[in-house]
């Protein structure tokens, strides 16, 4: 009863929320900020700061940008979502799907390495971003319902695949390119014979050192001596260990020299702000891709933040997402980043640490600053083989190969969508696999709508409940025929509806009524209704009537605008028990099986 109470206090609570913080969040969460919630959050901003420098070095490695980029995607954006988002624990920045998405959408218009890449990229965040925006001011948060979970796993598990396989070029120190499992697979090969030892030692050892630190470390260092706090805290930086012990060994064994690949020099400072290019072409050229990335980004963000919020009693508003995310990506796109969204990983350690609001991002943001301004001359040595390493190990977590066997064993359909999604974007490319993802969904959903369950039910003994005759024991008569229809009626399903009904009476010349029982069915449209005057009228002819029961007020109310109704062979019943109870011969015993 307490979490019933909880549940419904925190709704009224959202529905008593004044516009003006619904708009600008930090009008609500900042009025109760007090000291223990600024130790809360700079305690999480700190771990979520130590982590998210290595992800965004090695996320703009995996978008092919140079490496202040992903830092420069990780400090304005997160103080833009923090003054607009909904969600008090999500972490906006850079993350793998979406940098693998940047990396072949700009990859199409610009040569990899160029200035021109740099700034498509940047272009890209914009767009991204005024798409965003612009859905969120329309109020289209709908559209994060049009991917379903397992479209989404999929797609996500497929790219995965897809980044590991990339960055192992990094890993051996070979060439490598392509946007598909084949070309990727075939371009490894064929370079595979001038791997670099060196290389793939420092890679294969930044891998193991990371694996083993997601569950080894902290225990490790617990029995060192270290407190809890301290020894979780050290865990997550890892990455950071690894960056600065790879990079130590390439200074001192001259890696350079022994053609190991290294980040090199990177900018110091901040970045500077100013408006992307407007070529137009560029913005026609990019936008379905932005377009992708957008709903993707959306998305997953959407997906982590709900999951965070409900383990709070909070809930977060879909369209001001929108408009958090819009302006992250324009931020990103004004101080030289690239598409950014809320990450999984990075916000569930925001989340863990203690975070309790926004300004945990605030403060990140100003570590991230921080970082570029001070460390940044230390990077020139780091191996990209780290940064690829830090990559593999991430986007290994992201991979949900059992949704397969999950999909399968639960319904053919998500099952059928699921294998197309990871199909299509293995063999054919991250957008494409999208739009496979995407249609597989519509498809299969219009498929089922327009095939639904009809059941011939019959009554329980010694109740009014009705059930499907083929699962259960139940009486019916010889003279009626009773039929749920277990979804809206609308001009995709209205011919199936007729055939059922058609099929049905072909042969039975003991049937004298039809009832619909009509509890599933929220709506019919005009084809629908057409259909039904058709079988009415059939009916008719055959001396049988057509009954209707359990209609509901919405779909009663557009009846009763039409002649339907009046014209009706039949009679419509407030409950199906009724119907059968009217229509039944009273001499004759009711059959049951």
């Amino acid at each position: 009863m307490d979490g019933q109470s909880g549940t419904i206090q925190a709704r009224d609570k959202q529905r008593l929320t004044p516009k003006s913080e619904r708009l600008f969040p930090p009008l609500g969460w900042a009025r109760d900020y007090n000291r223990s919630v600024l130790a809360s959050d700079t305690l999480a901003a700190v771990i979520v700061t130590i982590m998210l420098i290595p992800q965004s070095l090695a996320y703009a490695l995996l978008a092919g940008l140079p490496a202040e980029m992903g830092l420069y995607a990780s400090i304005l954006p997160l103080i833009a979502y923090a003054l607009l988002g909904t969600s008090r624990t999500l972490s906006v920045g850079p993350v793998a799907v979406v940098s693998l998405m940047t990396a072949t959408a700009v990859g199409n218009v610009a040569q990899g390495g160029t200035a021109d890449y740099a700034a498509a990229a940047i272009v890209m965040a914009m767009i991204s971003g005024l798409m965003l925006l612009l859905m969120g001011v329309l109020r289209f948060g709908f559209l994060a319902n049009f991917l379903s979970h397992p479209v989404v796993s999929g797609f996500i598990t497929a790219s995965g695949i897809i980044i590991a396989l990339s960055q192992l070029r990094h890993i051996l120190g070979i060439q490598g390119h392509g946007d598909t499992l084949i070309e990727l697979g075939q371009s490894l090969l064929q370079d595979l014979a001038s791997w670099n030892p060196v290389t793939l030692a420092t890679g294969l050892a930044a891998m193991v050192f990371l694996f083993w630190a997601r569950k080894g470390l902290q225990p490790l260092l617990r029995g060192m001596g270290m407190s809890a706090d301290t020894a979780g805290i050290a865990a997550k930086a890892g990455p950071v260990f690894i960056i600065l012990a790879t990079t130590w060994a390439s200074y001192l064994g001259d890696f350079s020299s022994r053609g190991v690949a290294l980040v090199g020099e990177v900018p110091q400072g901040l970045p500077s702000l100013s408006a992307p290019s407007f070529d137009l072409q560029l913005w026609s050229e990019l936008a379905v891709s932005a377009m992708l990335i957008s709903i993707i980004g959306f998305v997953e963000s959407v997906s982590v933040g709900k999951t965070l919020a409900a383990k709070r009693r909070q809930r977060i508003d879909p369209n001001q997402e929108l408009v958090a995310l819009g302006a992250a990506n324009m931020a990103s796109g004004v101080s030289g980043g690239f598409p950014v969204t809320g990450g999984f990983s990075r916000s569930i350690v925001n989340f863990d640490a203690g975070a309790q609001t926004p300004a945990a991002s605030i403060f990140a943001a100003i570590g991230i600053a921080l970082a570029a301004l001070l460390l940044t001359p230390v990077l020139y040595y780091l191996p990209k083989a780290t940064l690829a390493a830090t990559i593999i190990v991430a986007v290994s977590s992201l991979m949900d190969m059992d949704v397969i066997r999950r999909a399968w064993r639960y319904s053919l359909s998500d099952f059928i969508a699921v294998i197309m999604t990871i199909a299509a974007t293995l063999l054919l490319g991250v957008e494409l696999g999208v739009l496979s993802g995407i249609l597989a969904s519509i498809l299969l959903h219009l498929y089922k709508t327009a095939t639904p369950h009809i059941a011939v039910v019959g009554a329980v003994a010694g109740t009014e409940h009705f059930r499907n005759v083929e699962r259960h024991n139940v009486i019916t008569h010889a003279n009626i025929v009773s039929l749920r229809v277990d979804e809206s009626l609308y001009f995709a399903n209205a011919s199936f509806l007729e055939d059922t009904v058609y099929r049905l009476i072909a042969d039975d010349e003991n049937l004298e009524h039809l009832i619909l029982q009509c509890t599933a069915v929220n709506e019919i449209d005009m084809s629908a209704l057409e259909a039904l005057e058709a079988v009415d009228h059939r009916l008719r002819e055959l001396g049988m009537t057509l009954n209707l029961s359990e209609v509901k007020g919405p779909v009663m109310d557009a009846l009763e605008k039409t002649e339907f109704l009046q014209h009706l062979s039949g009679r419509v019943f407030l409950t199906h028990h009724q119907a059968v109870q009217a229509l039944k011969p009273d001499e004759i015993e009711p059959y049951i099986p």
